[in-house]
Parts: structure tokens; sequence; C-alpha cells
């Protein structure tokens, strides 16, 4: 949100000549200025000082005619004129009578002037189907605003933000961030270029020929990302270990709900307590859910091997890599995880990728998970929290808690994700977006900065994602681009100080590519790496405590197709929830995380991996059990 002072006057960038400037029909003081990939919330101080920017904004938008670029649909097709001089001479050496020379004129005339018009009768839909998107996109805005504008600020929280699988709640200044988690200018926008010929020209001339890093057996330094030809591949040596593939075949017929019947039926009613249809969810948990994030940990195992022979800079370019990477799995996940039960938990001891991860359900209210990685000269560790806004048509997610990894020579780095937001719930093809600024922040010189481009109803080159690793003097030594549903590249050196011309094809490297999707395919779209998570391999269900989510009964059932099962179990596991606030105001504690004074992130205390290998789970309540335990004991 910005503030106009009292006299309108000021600079007027290049972006008010192509943007639309519209009004608030709720707030007199309150305007916007849509350039179509973002919009600026504008408030005057009086309304009469609203009608002087305004008249002043589109006074200026006027004196600047748009720039005749070429590739620009949106401009006037001008006269054309074409001559048959040529035509005529040419039929004359022919000896061709002047009538029929006069008549073949005429006709080459007509049909050019009859396919001059028909193009720009087309080009007139095109200008025609843009504005209406752009307004659309306007409308949208306004209706979004309205929705707050029209609310005191304690009617704000208790109407209009509904708690989402246990969030919490959201202070004032939360509520509107119109340009995601960061505030954003415009000099922001400044740093991005359109990706799109560039993926594509990749795609297919290097990172098809070397397939996706889990799959390669490539030494080479190019697959690596990397420049050093003595740079070993790390990550491909590890024991292989057998995985299914593919999900059990369901076994009823699974029946579909509408979203809109579940909103209407329901109306009024205190939504914390209307169970959802499994429907809506996929057969993993969110503390597997955040394991999902180490799909690509062959990343940090380069990070280490690149700081170890002391090359910082690359070791933070492949931790960037590996921060943008956990989106990728995002892409067309329409279902959303089981919420876990208060004290469940999650291991995985994956030898194959090098690495053990743990996770645990450490708060109910706000809905808290905790995790931690151990992997090859690395550890990884944090929690995560969801403050969400439901804006009607569409949910936006704003995680709350920090990420932290660190190497085993004492290199940290720390970040928070992105705000996420899920679109069209009511109508449409659902579908998420991620966006705002991400800063990975080292404890030594350097550092990194992140954008996620916020995407636009008429972006037609979604997910863009880039930013630069600078030094403590602010010095850009590395420039990152490229989707967070494709790879990542980077280039040396600040990408927006290039000369003019220069192209980034000739010197990007690839970072990280995302893995080929699985050709099980199911309707929750899981990847790969997904269909793992929730698998009972051989012997390993006695291994495990009666905590772990692949013992969760609702789950399992639908993971085997047995929807109405599913939904019953999923109703006794979240009656039994209702008194989890309860048990956490008795003292309830995390059996394997613990929040130290002073800090705000969980940390695990250990324990767990030493008391699966002696199978004592004594301390580990059944929580999937046909009665409520006591938790505080």
């Amino acid at each position: 949100m910005f503030s106009c002072k009292h006299n309108p006057y000021g600079f007027v960038s290049s972006y008010h000549q192509v943007c639309s400037i519209r009004k608030s029909k709720s707030d007199e003081k309150r305007f916007y200025i849509i350039t179509g990939t973002k919009t600026l919330h504008v408030r005057a101080e009086t309304r009469d000082d609203r009608t002087l920017w305004f008249d002043s904004l589109q006074s200026a938008k006027d004196m600047f005619p748009r720039a005749p670029f070429a590739h620009d649909l949106t401009l006037p097709i001008k006269e054309i004129t074409i001559s048959t001089t040529k035509l005529r001479d040419r039929l004359i050496q022919e000896g061709v009578d002047n009538h029929v020379i006069e008549d073949c004129e005429d006709i080459v005339m007509t049909e050019f002037r009859e396919f001059q018009s028909h193009l720009m009768t087309l080009q007139q839909n095109h200008i025609n189907l843009i504005e209406r998107l752009r307004l659309v996109e306007a409308e949208k805005v306004e209706l979004e605003t309205t929705v707050v504008d029209q609310q005191g600020d304690n009617l704000r929280e208790s109407h209009h933000e509904v708690e989402y699988e246990g969030s919490v709640s959201d202070t004032d200044e939360d509520i509107v961030k119109p340009d995601g988690v960061d505030g954003e200018t415009d000099e922001d926008d400044d740093t991005y270029f359109d990706t799109k010929e560039f993926l594509t020209f990749r795609k297919h001339n290097s990172v098809d020929s070397l397939g996706s890093a889990s799959d390669s057996d490539d030494m080479s330094p190019k697959a690596a990302g990397a420049g050093d030809p003595s740079m070993e591949l790390v990550g491909f040596k590890y024991p292989y270990v057998k995985r299914r593939k593919r999900l059990p075949d369901p076994k009823e017929k699974e029946k579909g709900v509408s979203l809109w019947s579940l909103i209407k039926d329901n109306i009024g009613k205190d939504l914390t307590r209307v169970c959802l249809p499994v429907y809506f969810n996929e057969p993993i948990s969110s503390l597997q859910k955040c394991f999902e994030d180490l799909e690509y940990s062959y990343l940090l195992d380069r990070a280490y091997e690149w700081g170890r022979r002391g090359n910082p800079l690359m070791r933070l370019l492949h931790v960037a890599a590996f921060a943008v990477s956990g989106y990728s799995s995002t892409e067309d996940r329409n279902c959303k995880p089981f919420n876990p039960l208060l004290g469940e938990t999650y291991e995985a001891d994956f030898p194959d990728k090098g690495l053990r991860f743990f996770s645990e359900k450490v708060s109910h209210h706000p809905m808290i998970v905790a995790c931690h990685c151990d992997g090859k000269g690395w550890r990884f560790w944090g929690d995560s929290n969801v403050k969400s806004k439901f804006w009607g048509r569409s949910i936006q997610l704003d995680p709350v808690g920090i990420l932290t990894l660190e190497f085993e020579d004492g290199e940290t780095y720390q970040w928070s994700k992105v705000t996420t937001s899920i679109y069209n719930l009511i109508i449409g093809k659902l579908y998420c977006d991620h966006y705002g600024t991400m800063r990975i922040q080292g404890n030594r010189e350097l550092s990194c900065r992140l954008k996620f481009k916020e995407q636009s109803i008429i972006d037609r080159n979604p997910h863009q994602v880039q930013g630069f690793v600078h030094d403590k003097t602010g010095q850009k030594l590395a420039s990152l681009f490229g989707k967070w549903d494709e790879s990542m590249y980077y280039v040396p050196g600040d990408l927006a100080a290039k000369p003019k011309g220069y192209d980034p094809m000739t010197e990007a490297e690839l970072l990280w590519e995302r893995n080929k999707p699985s050709v099980f395919s199911t309707r929750y779209n899981l990847t790969s790496f997904a269909i793992t998570l929730n698998e009972l391999t051989p012997g390993l269900k006695e291994l495990l405590p009666p905590t772990d989510s692949r013992l969760r009964p609702d789950q399992r059932h639908l993971e085997n197709g047995e929807y109405d099962r599913a939904f019953q179990e999923k109703l006794r596991l979240e009656e039994k929830q209702r008194v989890a606030r309860k048990l956490q105001e008795r003292g309830w504690q995390p059996r394997w995380f613990h929040k130290p004074k002073g800090k705000d992130t969980y940390q695990y205390i250990g324990g767990y991996w030493e008391a699966r290998s002696t199978g004592n789970w004594s301390s580990c309540p059944d929580i999937f059990g046909p009665w409520l335990p006591d938790l505080t004991q």
C-alpha cells in the first residue's frame, strides 16, 4: 500500500504509458494502478487529493503515446500500400493486353484489401480480449480489497480469516500484502526477463541429453551445474533400495464430492467441527509432505562438497537451487495432506539418499510441525506454521518459521518460505502459485536473494524465479533464474548489468532440473518420490513407533481406495483431536523436539534413532487406537 501526499507532482515512470488506472468503489481515497503484472494500491489523504492524483496520472498517461514496439500486438495496424508496378512490367514483357493487365491489378488489390480488413478485425478482437482480461484482474483486486475494507479491524479477524488446519490468526499488518511477502518496489520487477525462450532452448540443447539428476549416471561437470572437471557428482554412490513405483489399485469406486455443496450445507456452522470428506485429501500427511522438500537432497551433498573444496559461491548456488526445488512437487497437486494428530511422527531412513529424516507434530493450535534431517556433511531442521486468509474464491497461505541448514564446517544458512495461494476454490480449474521474496542468509560472507514472480491473469510465462548471490558489501557475484516447476540456472555476475545484446544462453549453467513425472499417474498427481513416502516395506512396520504416519488407518484406507472406511476413520480420529488443545493446556510436551528459551524454532533433542534400534517405544502412546491415551504422562 502506497500513500500519496497532498501535491500530485512527481516522476511518471514508463509503467504509466501502458497501465490502467481505476478508482476504488469502497474507499473514496483509494485508487489502483494496474500494469498487467502487478497492482499498485495507492491511497490519498483526502477524496479531493485522489481526484487530483487520478486526473494528473491520466493526463500524464495521455501525454506519452505508447512506443511502437514491433512485438506489441495491441498497436493499431498502419495503413499498408502495395505497388503493382513489377507485376505490370512483367506482363508487358510477355505481351499481355493492357485491359488484361488492369484486370489482374484489380484482382490483386481486391484480395489484398480483403486480407488487410480480416487482419485488422482479428487484431481488434485480440485488443478487446486483452482489455477484458485486464478489467477482470482489476475487478478481482477490487473484490478482494473490498472484502477487507468493509470490515473494521476487529471484525476483519473474526469474520474473514478462516483458520486452515489449526493455523493461527493474523494481525492487522498481515491482512493485505499486495506484492507478496516483502513489499517489493517497481525496481525489483526490472530484474525479470522472459525466461520462456531461454528455457526452451536449453531444454532442447542440453537438458534432454543429460536427463534428470536422480536418473542419470552422467559424471560430467555440465550435469552437476559445475565448471570444474574434477567435481564429482556426489549422491550417486549410495546403495540401491527398491521402492514402489505406483499406489495400490483402488478397491472401491470413488464418489465425487462438490465443494460448493459442502460449503453451502455448512454455512453458519463452526468450520472446525466440519469433517471434510477424504476426497479432498491425498494419502500422505503434512509430516511426510515436509520430507518431500528433501527429494533433491543431492543438491546439498554437492553444496557440501563445493564448500569442502573451497568454493563458497558454488555451495550457496546449490543451496539456493535446493530451496527452490521444494516447490516443484506442488504443481497440479489439488488435494491437501492429512493434518497430523498431536504427537504424530514420521521417519524416513533413506540410505539410497544418504540421509535420515524425522518429523513430529509439536503443537495442535497453532498447528506446528518440526523436522530434523542428517545428511552427508550437513544437517537440516526447522518447523512450519501457516497463517491463512480465506478470500472466498482463493485461500492465501503465509508460512511462518525458519529453515536452517548447517554444514559440518560450521557454515550455516537460514531462510523462510514464500507465500502460497490456491485459486478457483469454487469455479474453474484449481491451481496454486508461489510468490514473494526468499532471503537465504549466511553466517559468513555470502547470502542470496530470490524473488518468486506472482502469476498474473494474462501471464503467459508463469512460475518464474530470479535472484542473485551477493557478498556483505552488496556486490552481486552470480545471478540465478529459472522456474520453480522446471529448472534453475546461474551465470556469473549481475545479469541485469550485462551489456546490451548479452545472451545468457552462452554462459548459463544448469543447477537443478525437476525429475520426470511418474508413469503411473493418479488423480493426486503424486511425484515418483511422493509415491514412496507412505510405503510399508517388508519388516518396516515392526520397527516403527505407534505414532508413525504410515500406521494411520484413515490414510492407509485412502491409499488402498477404501473410501468409506477412510472417511469413517478420519471422522473418528478427528473427534479424538477435539481435546488436543486441552491436552496442551494440561502441559503436554513433544516427545522428540523442544523449543529452547529465547528461541523461535523447535530443535531435535535426540534419542529417536537410538530408541528405534532397541525397539523401545514405551514413551510413545497408541494415538491411532480406539481410545485416547493420556499424552501428558
